[in-house]
Protein backbone atom coordinates (compact mmCIF):
# COMPACT_ATOMS: atom_id res chain seq x y z
CA UNK A 1 0.00 0.00 0.00
CA UNK A 2 1.29 3.17 -0.65
CA UNK A 3 1.20 5.69 2.10
CA UNK A 4 1.10 9.76 2.04
CA UNK A 5 2.35 11.31 5.27
CA UNK A 6 2.63 15.13 4.58
CA UNK A 7 2.31 18.62 6.97
CA UNK A 8 0.80 21.61 5.42
CA UNK A 9 1.53 25.27 6.53
CA UNK A 10 0.91 28.93 5.13
CA UNK A 11 3.86 30.96 4.09
CA UNK A 12 4.79 34.44 5.16
CA UNK A 13 6.70 35.40 2.47
CA UNK A 14 8.90 34.57 -0.82
CA UNK A 15 11.67 33.47 0.90
CA UNK A 16 10.94 29.51 -0.96
CA UNK A 17 10.94 30.62 -4.37
CA UNK A 18 13.45 29.06 -6.85
CA UNK A 19 14.35 28.26 -10.08
CA UNK A 20 12.77 24.90 -9.99
CA UNK A 21 9.16 25.01 -10.37
CA UNK A 22 6.22 23.57 -12.44
CA UNK A 23 3.23 24.69 -13.46
CA UNK A 24 0.30 22.10 -12.52
CA UNK A 25 -3.29 22.06 -13.67
CA UNK A 26 -5.57 19.30 -11.65
CA UNK A 27 -9.36 18.20 -10.93
CA UNK A 28 -10.83 15.80 -9.10
CA UNK A 29 -12.94 12.92 -10.58
CA UNK A 30 -13.95 12.25 -7.05
CA UNK A 31 -14.19 13.97 -3.50
CA UNK A 32 -15.95 11.78 -1.40
CA UNK A 33 -14.55 11.44 2.23
CA UNK A 34 -13.39 7.60 1.95
CA UNK A 35 -11.62 8.31 -1.19
CA UNK A 36 -10.27 11.74 -3.82
CA UNK A 37 -9.41 10.67 -7.19
CA UNK A 38 -7.44 13.21 -8.99
CA UNK A 39 -6.05 14.14 -12.74
CA UNK A 40 -3.49 16.02 -12.33
CA UNK A 41 -1.19 17.87 -15.74
CA UNK A 42 2.68 18.66 -14.22
CA UNK A 43 4.81 19.97 -16.78
CA UNK A 44 4.52 17.48 -19.73
CA UNK A 45 3.74 14.65 -17.78
CA UNK A 46 0.09 13.78 -16.17
CA UNK A 47 -0.62 11.16 -13.65
CA UNK A 48 -3.73 9.42 -11.77
CA UNK A 49 -4.08 9.58 -8.02
CA UNK A 50 -5.85 7.85 -5.72
CA UNK A 51 -5.78 9.05 -1.74
CA UNK A 52 -7.90 7.83 1.31
CA UNK A 53 -9.10 8.95 4.25
CA UNK A 54 -6.47 10.98 6.01
CA UNK A 55 -5.81 10.25 9.79
CA UNK A 56 -3.62 12.79 11.56
CA UNK A 57 -0.92 13.66 8.38
CA UNK A 58 -1.44 10.18 7.03
CA UNK A 59 -3.05 8.97 4.33
CA UNK A 60 -3.31 5.26 1.74
CA UNK A 61 -1.76 7.22 -1.60
CA UNK A 62 -1.73 5.15 -4.89
CA UNK A 63 -0.31 7.63 -8.08
CA UNK A 64 0.12 6.33 -11.91
CA UNK A 65 1.25 8.16 -14.50
CA UNK A 66 -1.51 8.07 -17.37
CA UNK A 67 -0.84 9.92 -21.02
CA UNK A 68 -1.10 13.65 -21.15
CA UNK A 69 -3.87 13.85 -23.78
CA UNK A 70 -6.09 11.47 -21.38
CA UNK A 71 -5.81 13.83 -18.56
CA UNK A 72 -6.58 16.65 -20.66
CA UNK A 73 -9.45 14.78 -21.90
CA UNK A 74 -10.69 14.30 -18.30
CA UNK A 75 -9.98 17.88 -16.99
CA UNK A 76 -12.41 19.51 -20.15
CA UNK A 77 -14.85 16.69 -19.88
CA UNK A 78 -15.01 14.92 -16.44
CA UNK A 79 -13.77 17.10 -13.64
CA UNK A 80 -16.32 19.57 -12.36
CA UNK A 81 -14.80 23.27 -12.20
CA UNK A 82 -12.80 25.03 -11.05
CA UNK A 83 -9.50 23.32 -11.61
CA UNK A 84 -6.77 24.10 -9.25
CA UNK A 85 -4.12 25.79 -10.93
CA UNK A 86 -1.23 26.40 -9.21
CA UNK A 87 2.95 26.77 -9.74
CA UNK A 88 5.02 24.03 -7.39
CA UNK A 89 8.64 25.17 -6.22
CA UNK A 90 11.03 22.48 -5.00
CA UNK A 91 13.25 23.95 -2.27
CA UNK A 92 15.70 22.29 0.46
CA UNK A 93 16.30 23.18 3.52
CA UNK A 94 17.76 21.53 6.40
CA UNK A 95 18.30 18.06 3.70
CA UNK A 96 14.33 18.08 3.66
CA UNK A 97 12.65 18.82 -0.06
CA UNK A 98 9.51 21.40 0.73
CA UNK A 99 7.03 21.92 -2.15
CA UNK A 100 5.39 25.32 -2.33
CA UNK A 101 2.25 26.30 -4.04
CA UNK A 102 1.09 29.39 -5.20
CA UNK A 103 -2.17 29.21 -6.70
CA UNK A 104 -4.18 31.21 -9.16
CA UNK A 105 -7.64 31.56 -10.20
CA UNK A 106 -10.32 31.38 -7.43
CA UNK A 107 -7.36 30.26 -5.05
CA UNK A 108 -5.52 33.10 -5.80
CA UNK A 109 -3.60 34.66 -3.02
CA UNK A 110 -3.09 31.31 -1.39
CA UNK A 111 0.29 29.73 -1.01
CA UNK A 112 0.74 26.52 1.07
CA UNK A 113 4.23 24.90 1.96
CA UNK A 114 3.84 20.65 2.21
CA UNK A 115 6.54 18.18 3.58
CA UNK A 116 6.46 15.06 2.88
CA UNK A 117 7.52 12.83 6.14
CA UNK A 118 8.85 9.10 6.67
CA UNK A 119 6.47 8.89 9.68
CA UNK A 120 4.00 11.01 11.61
CA UNK A 121 6.55 12.15 14.93
CA UNK A 122 9.38 12.52 12.48
CA UNK A 123 11.15 15.78 13.06
CA UNK A 124 12.17 18.85 11.10
CA UNK A 125 13.96 21.76 10.78
CA UNK A 126 11.32 25.17 9.57
CA UNK A 127 12.86 27.65 7.58
CA UNK A 128 12.21 31.17 8.38
CA UNK A 129 9.27 31.34 5.32
CA UNK A 130 6.90 29.52 7.10
CA UNK A 131 3.59 30.16 8.92
CA UNK A 132 1.16 28.57 10.67
CA UNK A 133 0.54 24.78 10.10
CA UNK A 134 -3.10 24.20 8.62
CA UNK A 135 -2.29 20.30 8.62
CA UNK A 136 -5.87 19.12 9.88
CA UNK A 137 -7.47 22.52 8.79
CA UNK A 138 -9.80 20.22 5.90
CA UNK A 139 -10.54 23.71 3.83
CA UNK A 140 -6.99 23.81 2.74
CA UNK A 141 -7.08 19.88 0.94
CA UNK A 142 -6.77 20.45 -2.27
CA UNK A 143 -10.06 18.58 -3.13
CA UNK A 144 -11.82 21.07 -0.82
CA UNK A 145 -10.35 24.51 -2.70
CA UNK A 146 -12.86 22.97 -5.65
CA UNK A 147 -16.15 23.26 -3.99
CA UNK A 148 -14.93 26.60 -1.18
CA UNK A 149 -12.19 28.03 -3.06
CA UNK A 150 -10.13 30.18 -1.33
CA UNK A 151 -11.44 33.56 -3.23
CA UNK A 152 -14.86 33.04 -1.41
CA UNK A 153 -13.15 32.84 2.54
Amino acid sequence: MGIEIERKFLVKDQGYRSEDSTLLRQGYLSTVKERTVRVRIAGEKAFLTIKGTTEGATRSEYEYEIPTKDAEEMLDKLCPPPLIEKRRYRTQHDGMVWEVDEFFGANEGLVLAEIELDEEGQQFATPSWLGEEVTEDRRYYNANLISNPYSNW
